[in-house]
């Protein structure tokens, strides 16, 4: 949230690197897609029926491909993931920033 709020902020002000914002955007995909994947996960595990089974591989494949393709995006955008973990990035002075 305090992040969120930060980019805002700087927005604001005209002072995002532009480079910065595409690497939060991707970063952001990245873990949706990793979720839906987990969510689409769980859904198979509980699937009962051929009609659920189905289903639920198809929502499965489709979300492993999202994934993969998500992380191919982020990798050639050379995301670096840990500072967007933990914060780095939204200190100006980072010396961690790409």
């Amino acid at each position: 949230m305090i992040w969120k709020q930060w980019l805002l902020r700087m927005k604001k002000i005209g002072q995002i690197d532009p480079e910065l914002e595409q690497k939060e955007r991707l970063y952001l995909e990245v873990k949706k897609a990793q979720r839906e994947w987990e969510r689409a996960y769980c859904a198979m595990q509980a699937a009962v029926g051929q009609d659920e089974v189905d289903i639920a591989i198809y929502t499965l494949e489709a979300a492993e491909r999202r994934y993969q393709v998500q992380l191919k995006a982020a990798k050639q955008a050379n995301v670096t993931w840990v500072p967007f973990q933990f914060g780095s990035y939204s200190c100006p002075d980072s010396n961690l920033r790409d």
